[in-house]
């Protein structure tokens, strides 16, 4: 007879989450962050104060935020671990949706657990219960559906024996990874089953490597052999891979220009003589350069993001082929590109063998070195700068930049200073952190402390516009209670300048993004080093770039969050020269003004150049 003990749904769930292991023999699921109300306090909540000696439970402030924490330390272990989050029924689990979203889009693995109503239905409605007129099954609950790689609703005890292990072969799987949702009924939570003994024998998650199909090998590596200038755009599968070095090597050995995407940034170091830097809309004049001429694109683990692509307008030599390196299918099929389906590490280490001795024949390094040294007198300080003018945003990237050393991790998430990272920030490797994928707004003081969590070792710098600050910034007063530090440089332009400067751009006139331009009675003056300071934070206003530098390395000494906040000029980009690429943004077809008629003929000009297919 087979060996059982009696646990509740919820103690189950904790004890076995509390034994799957990595390799390196780390739990998986490192813990959960963990919000309480009516639908997971009764049962989950007991069950993990049973267990915080083998399975830790941290509080956030905010159900979304103490997610985008969870994500950030899954991007910064490169999917290695994670982390779970629960919420009570109702809003606490519908603040968690943009969360998964965010998760989704960046193929980030990540435990989601809201409580849901009572299978049973008996007290139906419970508090904060939405009821379907037309479908007694739905909850709020099902907005998870279309934002999670696997979703399932626990209704009985006995659904764990299947639902868990079904969780985490997708949170571990290079192809489908993501966010899982397990929606918990709070009833079932708190009922007992007899689980099999067995059900709870350690178990460790071991992240594949898929080997290439031989032909589609043979066939690119044709290709390159054939290609006069090959260009490599690396995505963030390259990190997730842990295939830096692999990269570097395949680059360095055949002479082959890498450009870099957001989430595949800092997979070289810009020092490494391949790394043309940036590419597309928010790219450098070396990458985009060579990206223009190439007549092979190879995409590394990446999604080909409008962003990367100039919104397909970037790619447009004649002859070009376009080649998805891409464990996913999905991926690896877009725009008709010429697939190689596998592990991004174990590709690039066969296509090297396979093309041998071949080098590309055309490469100017001259143009990379030349970009450098222009993005480097670039974010100095203005010689006619006068008292009183703001800086502009490259002026504090290189500020923040003079003052870090090589273990600098730079992150960020929505509004001017994505684009002018990518840009114009240099890093070490591994020195990036970018969520672009969503690009969402209230994602950077959660996910700083998040990637603090993942990489304890290395310097987190967070960037963040007042903007975004406004919407999320309460983990704050968490990572002050666990003392977990970073910097958070506070751009302060006084509203949304990114945007403002998106609608002007298309002929729009401002409005309703800077204060200045929005409905209000009074203009506010809003105190960030006050209000940061009354959450715990170490918070100052920088007066100048000198002390904005200063202040930086004064804050690596401190066990908590520190604060930077400096006023900046709403009505600089980021680019300059001819850096950068057009992007597809609608522009209005019918106006009456010259601005917006200009825009809309320029706007036809560039869609005349999109090239949606190889």
């Amino acid at each position: 007879m087979t060996d059982t003990i009696r646990l509740t749904a919820a103690q189950a769930m904790v004890k076995w989450l509390s034994v799957q292991h990595t390799e390196t023999g780390e739990r998986f699921i490192e813990g959960i962050w963990a919000i309480f109300g009516h639908g997971n306090v009764a049962g989950l909540g007991e069950a993990l104060e049973k267990s915080q000696a083998v399975f830790p439970t941290w509080r956030g402030q905010n159900e979304q935020t103490m997610a985008h924490a969870a994500i950030a330390y899954a991007k910064g272990k490169k999917r290695t671990r994670a982390m779970a989050v629960s919420s009570s029924i109702g809003p606490g689990a519908t603040n968690m949706v943009t969360a998964a979203a965010l998760a989704h889009v960046n193929r980030l693995p990540v435990l989601f657990i809201p409580g849901d109503v009572f299978a049973n239905r008996r007290p139906d409605p419970v508090l904060q219960q939405i009821e379907d007129f037309d479908d007694g099954t739905i909850t709020v609950n099902d907005c998870f559906r279309p934002v999670s790689r696997y979703f399932d609703r626990i209704t009985r005890p006995e659904h764990l024996l299947t639902c868990l292990p079904r969780a985490l072969a997708t949170m571990t799987d290079p192809a489908t990874c993501g966010p899982v949702t397990l929606s918990f009924c709070q009833d079932v939570q708190a009922e007992a089953h007899d689980y099999p003994v067995a059900f709870f024998e350690p178990k460790v998650w071991r992240i594949r490597r898929p080997q290439p199909d031989m032909q589609e090998l043979a066939d690119i590596a044709a290709l390159i052999k054939a290609a006069k200038n090959p260009v490599i755009v690396a995505g963030g599968g390259v990190i997730y891979s842990q295939a830096e070095d692999a990269l570097s090597t395949f680059a360095a050995r055949h002479q082959i220009p890498v450009v870099e995407t957001q989430a595949g940034k800092s997979a070289l170091a810009q020092s490494h003589p391949m790394n043309f830097g940036a590419s597309g809309v928010d790219g450098s004049a070396a990458a985009n350069s060579v990206a223009e001429d190439a007549d092979l694109v190879i995409g590394v683990g990446t999604r080909f993001q409008d962003f990367t692509t100039g919104s397909w307008a970037l790619f447009k030599h004649p002859d070009r082929q376009l080649v998805s390196i891409n464990v996913a299918a999905y991926d690896a099929m877009k725009h008709g590109a010429i697939p190689l389906m596998a592990d991004a590490k174990v590709a690039l280490d066969l296509l090297s063998d396979a093309i041998g001795s071949y080098r590309t024949s055309k490469l100017d390094t001259d143009a990379r070195v030349a970009w450098l040294d222009a993005v480097t007198a670039h974010c100095l300080p203005r010689d006619d700068s006068s008292d009183g003018d703001r800086p502009m945003d490259c002026e504090v990237i290189g500020a923040v930049q003079r003052a870090t050393g090589e273990d600098a991790i730079a992150m960020c998430a929505a509004g001017t200073m994505p684009g002018a990272l990518k840009l114009l920030w240099q890093p070490s490797q591994g020195g990036y952190h970018m969520e672009y994928g969503f690009s969402c707004m209230g994602y950077e003081v959660a996910g700083a402390m998040g990637l603090k969590l993942a990489c304890p070792d290395r310097e987190v710098i967070c960037f963040v516009g007042d903007g975004s600050y406004m919407m999320a910034n309460s983990e704050l007063a968490t990572a002050v209670m666990r003392k977990i530090p970073f910097t958070v440089i506070l751009t302060d332009n006084r509203g949304y300048g990114c945007i403002n400067r998106l609608q002007q751009g298309c002929g729009g006139e401002e409005f309703n993004n800077l204060y200045k331009d929005c409905a209000v009675e009074q203009q506010p003056e809003i105190n960030y080093v006050a209000h940061a300071a009354a959450m715990g934070a170490h918070a100052v206003k920088a007066k100048d770039l000198v002390d904005l530098e200063q202040q930086i390395a004064t804050a690596r000494s401190r066990d908590i969050p520190t604060v930077i906040v400096i006023d900046t000029d709403p009505t600089v980009g980021p680019g300059f020269g001819d850096a950068g690429h057009w992007w597809d943004v609608a522009v209005p077809e019918a106006g009456d003004s010259d601005k917006q008629q200009a825009a809309y003929e320029n706007y036809l000009q560039n869609l005349a150049l999109q090239r949606l297919t190889n």
